[in-house]
């Protein structure tokens, strides 16, 4: 048997992505300094703390205000398994001590821009954060982190982890990019509640201002630890939920990118309009559009009703016209499609929901609806975000499809604070669009989203058995047992479905010519720390 190592995920992953220039091909340049980069974001900020929040509606503003341990290589981010060094130095280590131990030592001289000076013991409070949450504090990848046993920091410029079995998942779980390292003093001195409303980072940028609805502000860090950069005098991260806002920003030249992504149709019109002064990058997308049913809401705590829903979703019929007109195209299973742990098609056909004869699986699907007492033209609310690609347009196309099978969902649409408040806080759901987003394609981490335990799990199941094979899951080294009890877990999850799948999600970013060093990543979390942007002849201002 053969383990899984990073340079096999290496081998088999980076095929899957993508990359299109529209203008000729750029060749190698040197940055030119200054100006300030203007992005359009699709969402407000419900906090500004990377370590409950989930959503690029913080990241793409307030990430360029903090560092990570680690990144992903940001000259090459669609491999998943090239990783660099933030804050600490040299190159990213290798597991000592059976697997079982990681040390990193911490570069000298950085301070947060407070003018704290960052030690081992920030890095340790961070993920003592992350990972060991005191009770009632959010932490949205504690999950990832279940190999960890102990954070370390013996010296000034030492970090140790100490993993309870060897895991190929925690280097990539260690450059997850909402691992924003944090200010021990602050910390201490304000407790975990005082990053949802302020920034003291070590990022290339420094705050200046949030104004909401209307922008966030950032300004070059002089003190970067990278010398040289950051490039850009500043950014200026606008807030526009309307894709058409957006668009015409691009099109009249008010802002120069959008970092999450465009549907096909809007990447067309775009191209059609500004020909030669657009550059388009394409890649599939580590995210996943899904529906979480709250299981203590009756009849959903009924499992049958539960399934009736997953049943009545046609998701091959689904991929070919929503592709068309949204940022989703691909029907998979819970591992990212591709990947050598995803299911098969073969595989997924046989999985709940993925059936092709949906007129069979619709038929199912209102006999466990009469058997569990659910009347025909039940009315049940549908929390959607308002937020229009891709969670409107797949919200609605959800609604019809329940709507086939005698169910009357009421679709209830709300900003971005007020939904991750009725989904993760009030709980006063009893359906909502819900998605796995991830960063860095980590399967094995990615997947924690389906337990109950998750603290990104929001649907308030229990399941053992799901808990369960996630613990043997993570402890198997092989790449043929993890895929074999992989099948086990997502036939576990997928029946139990308190969530479920609709379509993977594919992403395309026009952008002006002139912004250079940014590269895509099959992730809208992934290299949004804007050190190595930068744009030709001073057009970026």
């Amino acid at each position: 048997m053969k383990k899984i190592t990073r340079k096999f995920v290496i081998s088999v992953a980076t095929g899957a992505f993508l990359a299109v220039g529209l203008t000729a091909t750029v060749m190698a340049a040197t940055p030119q300094p200054g100006g300030t980069l203007s992005f359009v974001v699709a969402s407000k900020i419900p906090s500004y703390d990377g370590h409950q929040e989930t959503t690029f509606g913080m990241g793409h503003p307030i990430r360029p205000f903090y560092s990570l341990l680690i990144r992903v290589n940001p000259e090459n981010p669609a491999d998943p398994a090239d990783f660099k060094c933030d804050l600490c130095e040299g190159d990213v280590p290798e597991a000592t001590d059976g697997g079982t131990k990681y040390t990193f030592k911490i570069r000298s001289g950085i301070t947060f821009h407070d003018g704290t000076p960052l030690t081992s013991a920030d890095i340790k409070a961070t993920y003592d954060k992350i990972i060991f949450p005191p009770e009632g504090v959010p932490s949205s990848r504690k999950a990832f982190f279940k190999m960890v046993d102990s954070v370390e920091a013996p010296d000034a410029n030492t970090v140790v982890f100490n993993l309870k079995f060897p895991s190929g998942a925690f280097i990539p779980a260690v450059a997850t990019p909402f691992n924003f390292v944090y200010s021990k003093k602050d910390l201490d001195a304000h407790g975990y509640d005082w990053h949802k409303k302020n920034i003291n980072g070590t990022g290339p940028y420094i705050f200046i201002e949030d104004i909401p609805g209307q922008h966030v502000l950032g300004k070059k860090n002089p003190n970067y630890h990278f010398e040289g950069r950051p490039y850009l005098d500043g950014f200026k991260a606008i807030s526009a939920p309307k894709m058409a806002v957006r668009i015409n920003a691009i099109r009249g030249n008010q802002a120069s990118i959008e970092f999450r992504g465009f549907p096909p149709k809007a990447r067309d019109d775009m191209v059609n309009a500004l020909g030669d002064k657009l550059t388009v990058q394409e890649s599939d997308w580590n995210c996943v559009l899904m529906s979480t049913v709250n299981t203590k809401r009756p009849p959903f705590d009924d499992i049958r009703v539960r399934q009736a829903l997953t049943l009545a979703v046609d998701r091959y019929a689904g991929s070919k016209y929503l592709s068309q007109i949204a940022i989703v195209k691909t029907v998979g299973g819970l591992v990212f499609p591709g990947h050598p742990l995803a299911a098969s098609q073969e595989e997924l056909e046989q999985l709940i929901g993925y059936s092709r004869d949906i007129e069979a699986s619709r038929a199912k699907a209102r006999a466990l609806l009469k058997e569990a007492g659910v009347p025909e033209g039940f009315k049940f609310v549908f929390n959607n975000r308002g937020v229009d690609q891709p969670y409107k347009v797949v919200g609605t196309w959800l609604v019809d499809q329940w709507r086939k099978v005698g169910l009357d969902p009421q679709q209830t649409v709300k900003p971005s604070p007020q939904f991750y408040a009725t989904l993760r806080k009030q709980f006063d759901f009893d359906v909502s669009i819900d998605f796995n987003c991830q960063s860095v394609i980590n399967p094995i981490a990615d997947v924690s989203k389906f337990l109950c335990s998750a603290g990104n799990n929001y649907s308030q199941c229990e399941s053992q058995e799901v808990e369960d094979l996630y613990n043997t899951l993570m402890r198997a080294e092989t790449l043929d047992e993890q895929r074999s009890i992989m099948r086990q877990y997502e036939k576990a999850a997928l029946d139990f479905a308190s969530g479920a799948i609709t379509l993977w999600w594919y992403k395309i970013n026009p952008h002006r010519e002139y912004v250079k060093g940014w590269k895509i990543a099959p992730s809208h979390y992934l290299n949004q720390h804007l050190d190595n942007v930068w744009c030709t002849d001073g057009k970026c201002s």
